[in-house]
C-alpha cells in the first residue's frame, strides 16, 4: 500500500477546511439578509381593516372573490379577525392565508 505525502495532504486539507468554513460564513450571511429584506418587506404591507375595506380592498386578498367580499361586509362588525373563522364567514383555508394580512380595527 502506498502512503500519502503528508507533506501534501495537510495543506490541501486546510485549504479545504478554509474554503467550507468561508462558504458556511457566506451562506449565513446570505440567510440574515434574506430575513432582514422579509422583515421590512411585511412591514410595509399596509393591513386591510375587515371593518371598513371596500370590495376591491378585500378581493385583493389572496382567495377571497366577490362573493366573500360580500359575505365580510355584511357581517360587519367584527370585534376581532378570527370572527371570520368562528362567524363561518369564510373557510378556514382561506382565512389561514390573509391572516397575516388583515386586522379589525374598533370605532372610537
Amino acid at each position: 500500500m502506498k502512503k500519502w505525502n503528508s507533506k501534501l495532504v495537510w495543506p490541501l486539507i486546510l485549504v479545504a477546511m478554509a474554503v467550507l468554513s468561508l462558504t458556511i460564513v457566506g451562506l449565513g450571511q446570505n440567510s440574515n439578509s434574506n430575513v432582514n429584506a422579509h422583515k421590512t418587506t411585511a412591514k410595509a404591507v399596509k393591513l386591510v381593516d375587515l371593518n371598513s375595506a371596500s370590495t376591491e380592498e378585500l378581493m385583493a386578498l389572496p382567495g377571497v372573490g366577490d362573493t366573500y367580499a360580500q359575505k365580510i361586509i355584511a357581517g360587519r362588525p367584527y370585534k376581532t379577525k378570527t370572527e371570520l373563522k368562528s362567524r363561518n364567514i369564510i373557510p378556514a383555508g382561506v382565512y389561514a392565508k390573509i391572516a397575516s394580512l388583515v386586522i379589525a380595527h374598533q370605532k372610537k
